[in-house]
């Protein structure tokens, strides 16, 4: 990180964190200004504290960062991150910035404030745009909700009030892109021509096989192979920067505890390769909200009792191996998966975020019935 800079706009002093006391206050600022917001989650603390470890969190390395406070009267009124993330820019020929973890209540003074020093800060880089909410890459949550403001928010998705849209339109910023998010009901039993479908899929790739698990223990020897893929097949994702060998430790410590094994499918060939997984874990908003993000003493077992008892499956991660494509391995996956969700009082799948533009997983989500209930947009701005 930079060092620390005071930072004055009228009457808002914008201050770089530099301590854990101001860790602290940037973290847990959200809580303060969601108090009332019935959907928002507040996010597991302890992941937080991790979060932005730069000694922790090997995404640091590649990336310039700088974490703002902004001050009114001596209290803190707002938060924001800026990243500029070297690699991407290296790979993608980009001088990009990004903003994210931004938080104020409606105030346009602070809002401005607050972009206003990680535009100075970009410029000083030599950047040439300003993107965001958009973190490290898109496995960090991503965009601003724009449409289903009264559905309940999901894990490593954003949760805003609809004026902090309008705040960053003010300040002139515009669409870069959106991203949707699908509702689908399952169905049970599951209709006999999807059944079908995966029979025809299963029969077609007799070298193939479904890898399911029912513990974490088992999981274990996939997680670097399965992220692996994912860096092989996310290339040309917006934002995706891949995973190295130590971030893959860092993800899964942060999301396996939480994952029903049973949640996780596997497609391997006759070598045991990976060619394809797809990764879903229990909606466990309630629980999070109930614990107030934190784990212990006692939060943990609400979080696996709200896990337990929700009608919710959300899908954080798949892919297929381009070599494998067009085979109907999706298939022989999704039925797997919805079977175990079925056994595990599942009704409905979240299927997480999806690019506007990526008609072929969007498609995929419509054949199984899926309509799209969340619409979250990230934003760019020259400077």
């Amino acid at each position: 990180m930079d060092k620390p800079k005071d930072k004055i706009s009228e009457s808002i002093i914008i201050q770089e964190v530099n301590s854990k006391k101001e860790l602290k206050k940037f973290i847990h600022l959200p809580a303060a200004i969601h108090k009332d917001h019935s959907n928002w989650v507040p996010p597991i603390y302890m992941d937080d504290w991790e979060f932005f470890n730069p000694k922790k969190n090997k995404s640091f390395d590649s990336c310039d960062t700088q974490l703002l406070l902004a001050y009114r009267n001596d209290k803190v009124v707002g938060r924001i991150m800026g990243v500029i993330h070297r690699k991407y820019n290296e790979k993608h020929q980009e001088s990009c910035a990004r903003f994210a973890f931004f938080e104020t209540w409606n105030d346009l003074e602070v809002a401005k404030a607050l972009i206003q020093s990680v535009e100075n800060w970009a410029r000083e880089k030599g950047m040439s745009k300003l993107v965001g909410p958009l973190a490290f890459s898109d496995k960090d949550p991503q965009g601003f909700l724009i449409e289903g403001f009264d559905e309940p928010a999901v894990i490593a998705a954003n949760c805003n009030f609809p004026y902090q849209v309008e705040l960053l339109e003010k300040i002139e910023f515009t669409k870069e892109v959106d991203l949707v998010e699908y509702k689908i009901n399952i169905p049970n039993p599951l209709p006999e021509f999807y059944l079908k479908i995966e029979e025809r899929a299963t029969r077609m790739n007799a070298s193939l096989r479904v890898l399911e698990f029912t513990s974490r223990r088992k999981v274990k020897p996939y997680i670097h192979p399965v992220l692996r893929l994912l860096n092989a097949t996310f290339t040309e994702i917006f934002g995706f920067t891949p995973f190295t060998e130590a971030e893959m430790d860092d993800f899964a410590n942060r999301y396996l505890f939480l994952i029903n094994p049973r949640f996780i499918k596997v497609v391997a060939n006759s070598q045991n390769e990976v060619v394809a997984f797809v990764i879903g874990m229990s909606h466990i908003g309630d629980g999070i909200q109930k614990a107030k993000g934190y784990l212990f003493p006692f939060g943990i077992f609400k979080i696996f009792a709200a896990a337990r008892k929700t009608n919710q499956l959300n899908l954080l991660l798949g892919g297929v191996d381009p070599a494998y494509r067009g085979k109907g391995l999706d298939v022989m996956m999704g039925v797997k998966m919805m079977q175990s969700a079925i056994e595990q009082g599942k009704t409905i799948i979240d299927s997480h975020l999806e690019l506007e533009t990526n008609t072929k997983v969007r498609s995929e989500m419509e054949k199984m019935g899926g309509v799209v209930y969340k619409r979250f947009r990230i934003f760019g701005k020259a400077l």
